[in-house]
């Protein structure tokens, strides 16, 4: 037999290794400039009245972000509402009824466009459907942009946490006498929903951070979040955008990094949950 040498595999595995480790320090070194830079400046903007107070127009003083927090919440738990049903409904579907069939490998390919489709397309889209034909910028139309963004993320954590469900279980259901529909519903999706509520989670963090969508159809208001059907609503992204961005003042700059500080920690948080959920689902 012939012996072939090892040495050009092992050139290749090192390289390869040591390309890995340049790669994730520069992603880590990145990440933790971003966080640094947003913990330098919008640490110092936090206060009981920052986080209290609504936002104010050009070169009034004490503007804070409770409006935007609001509005925020408002808009992506609205974003939620409209797409988690339908989501989850198409995740059952492709898992349990239609896995192979031509309607799920339609879905499963519309789901995979939807998520390389550029949010601010996904903006001008619903500005079109929404706000040129109710002749207004809102809140709800902020949300149906975001439920365009969470829906191929759910639709397929949703299929791809219940896949992972042994058939065994689903045998042993069938085999006890229920119904199909209803052991899927009340035990294979009860198995999977420590995943499915993960995936749910970081569609939420997702979405909660974009702007190129809000831009075009929820816009911004100096008010409190109470016109979210009839008019522009305030949200912390696009807060922290006309804030840095438009205003010439700096106390304003200031305020933008503040909510930066705020959305982040948000972001980070609901991150945190999903993995103890993750994590706690492995166990």
């Amino acid at each position: 037999m012939i012996r072939r040498s090892t040495l050009p595999r092992r050139i290749a595995d090192s390289l390869f290794k040591i390309t890995s480790a340049v790669s994730s320090s520069l992603g880590l070194l990145i990440m933790i400039i971003i966080v640094s830079t947003i913990l330098y400046y919008g640490a110092s903007m936090l206060s009981i009245e920052f986080l209290t107070s609504p936002s104010k127009p050009y070169g009034e003083a004490g503007a804070g972000i409770a409006n935007a927090i609001l509005g925020t919440l408002l808009i992506t738990f609205g974003a939620a509402l409209i797409a988690l049903p339908p989501a989850m409904a198409a995740g059952i579907y492709l898992a349990e009824y239609g896995r192979d069939s031509k309607l799920a490998s339609i879905l499963r390919f519309t789901g995979n466009v939807l998520m390389g489709i550029p949010s601010v397309v996904v903006g001008i889209f619903v500005y079109a459907l929404v706000v040129v034909t109710f002749g207004r910028f809102s809140g709800f139309a902020g949300s149906v942009a975001l439920a365009f963004l969470m829906f191929p993320v759910v639709m397929r954590t949703t299929e791809d946490m219940l896949r992972m469900v042994n058939d065994s279980l689903r045998e042993s259901v069938l085999a006890l006498g229920e119904t199909r529909s209803r052991g899927t519903l009340k035990v294979i999706f009860r198995a999977a929903r420590g995943g499915i509520l993960t995936g749910v989670l970081l569609a939420l963090a997702r979405v909660s951070g974009e702007t190129a969508p809000l831009l075009f159809t929820a816009l911004f208001a100096d008010s409190w979040p109470t016109s979210y059907f009839s008019g522009p609503t305030a949200s912390l992204p696009v807060l922290i955008t006309d804030y840095t961005m438009n205003s010439p003042f700096e106390a304003m700059h200031r305020a933008g990094w503040g909510a930066a500080f705020v959305i982040a920690a948000i972001i980070l948080a609901v991150n945190l949950v999903s993995r103890y959920y993750a994590e706690k689902e492995k166990l």
